[in-house]
């Protein structure tokens, strides 16, 4: 940790004294002063949690690779083993925060679990995944959206032919419309709770207008136990496999809420519940919303050739048979989509603040610095959104390398999770000061999952999504791990193992 932050025993002590209280004395005794206002209810944890992962939502963003890589029953039972999955790893995490509620997450608890000799360096290599990853989420979650934007103009302006830098645009507007809402940190509380109820009236009211107004309905063979495989692979087991990357972007980020931790009171209680309600929401929305969707398509055809290229709009227009109704519904989802936008600034700044203050990431001093007066770590979140908006230059040179990152922000949250879960199991489970929230055997088979999954992860998610592969369809995520490592090891040779977490 850095010089500056560091607090000797002694000092613990005398600030007991002056006052503070356990969340603050807590943080203390982890060696970090309280610089973050605890404005977070257990709502607003719980909002901003379900903000980013909106599992519903991502159902709509998915089914535009999806329904060619499994169709219908990809939705319906890859989200029910995603669901098992889900559980594991946010048992995992939510033992995890309670355990030690620190806003570096991830990074702080392998500090605390690996070897002395691998402490700084484990941890090092932490930060920088879980950071990326974020990073690589919200250009993802940038991109759907501006999708979605133009989409709903091409169906009002059907002679509209969309082009890449139409996206583009779009996606850059976005970044920067949920930019402002981070820049006041007194007002993202409320504006967790307002995306939270908003993604659920949204959910609410397509879930019943859809079906209700469908002019007809697929039958229960369709929706239940049709597979659909255009992805060229032989297998439909690969297929499948591949193809559940799409609604597997609902039940990832879950650590989202984790590095709010030194926003909340009783962090250590609050934040599993954030955890663990998020992935339970997540189930229950994404689940019946695939099912009634699934149930009111009309022409497969059209919804997956549809010109606006976001097939759950085509869907909307089969359905209401009226392109203003359509548009009116999809605008429901966008709202929603810049609700998990707002909450992906939110996730990238903490983490970059935290990371910073460890000195883990270069310009550490000036990304450090939390402004008093908005409450934020505004140098950090400004950064974050920068960055987010040079990936979209990727979009207008390759839409394949924009889709590698996008894989790269599932994957590579799901390495965080595992190194400390990892590192948990060799040190012994019962060897850790447990929080409240700690599940004895549960806990233990919930690690199993999250690395059993992880390793899945990691390997099939790095297959080409269609077959026979070619430069302009190939999966370059590999490349993008290797770039990140890259940086990591050429920052860890020239800055980080001098500077990072040196309390000397």
């Amino acid at each position: 940790m850095s010089v500056q932050e560091h607090i000797q025993p002694g000092e613990i002590l005398s600030i007991e004294k002056g006052g503070l209280d356990d969340d603050e004395t807590r943080l203390a005794e982890m060696g970090y002063k309280q610089e973050l206002r605890r404005n977070f209810s257990v709502i607003s944890v719980l909002g901003l949690g379900f903000s980013l992962t909106n599992s519903w939502w991502a159902i709509t963003a998915g089914m535009a690779t999806g329904i060619n890589s499994g169709g219908p029953m990809l939705f319906i039972y890859g989200t029910i083993g995603l669901f098992v999955a889900g559980m594991g790893i946010a048992i995992s995490l939510s033992e995890l925060v309670s355990a030690y509620p620190n806003a570096a997450g991830q990074s702080y608890w392998v500090s605390q679990l690996a070897p002395a000799r691998w402490a700084r360096s484990l941890s090092y290599i932490t930060g920088w995944f879980i950071w990326a990853g974020s990073v690589f989420a919200s250009a993802s979650v940038a991109l759907t959206v501006g999708f979605a934007l133009v989409g709903c103009y091409q169906l009002m302006h059907p002679d509209f032919v969309i082009q890449t830098w139409h996206v583009f645009v779009a996606y850059q507007l976005v970044n920067i419309f949920a930019f402002l809402f981070n820049c006041y940190g007194r007002m993202l509380p409320l504006v967790a709770t307002i995306t939270l109820y908003t993604s659920l009236v949204s959910f609410a009211v397509i879930l019943i207008t859809v079906p209700a107004k469908a002019p007809t309905h697929q039958d229960a063979k369709f929706v239940f136990a049709t597979f659909i495989n255009n992805t060229g692979w032989s297998s439909s087991g690969i297929a499948f496999i591949v193809g559940l990357i799409n609604p597997n972007w609902g039940f990832s980020c879950l650590d989202t809420v984790v590095h709010i931790a030194e926003e909340c009171n009783q962090p250590e209680k609050l934040i599993p519940i954030g955890i663990i309600g998020t992935v339970v929401i997540g189930f229950i929305t994404s689940f019946t919303f695939s099912i009634s969707m699934f149930f009111s398509i009309g022409n497969f055809e059209d919804m997956v050739d549809t010109a606006t290229y976001v097939p759950i709009l085509e869907l909307f227009f089969q359905a209401l048979e009226n392109k203003g109704g359509a548009v009116a519904l999809e605008a429901l989802v966008i709202a929603t989509g810049i609700g998990c936008q707002i909450a992906c600034h939110t996730w990238q700044s903490r983490l970059c603040w935290s990371f910073a203050r460890d000195k883990g990431i270069p310009f550490s001093g000036y990304l450090s610095k939390v402004n008093d007066k908005l409450g934020i770590p505004l140098r950090a979140h400004f950064v974050c959104c920068v960055i987010v908006a040079f990936l979209g230059c990727l979009y207008l040179g390759s839409y394949t390398a924009i889709n590698s990152i996008i894989s790269a922000c599932i994957v590579l949250p799901y390495i965080s999770y595992c190194i400390p879960t990892a590192l948990l199991l060799l040190k012994g489970r019962e060897n850790i000061r447990h929080g409240p929230f700690w599940l004895g055997k549960v806990g233990l088979v919930s690690n199993i999952i999250l690395l059993c999954f992880t390793v899945f992860a990691i390997i099939m998610y790095s297959f080409p999504t269609v077959m026979p592969v070619e430069a302009d369809n190939m999966n370059y995520v590999s490349a993008v791990y290797g770039i990140l490592i890259l940086i990591i090891t050429v920052d860890w040779l020239l800055r980080a193992r001098h500077q990072y977490r040196n309390e000397v």
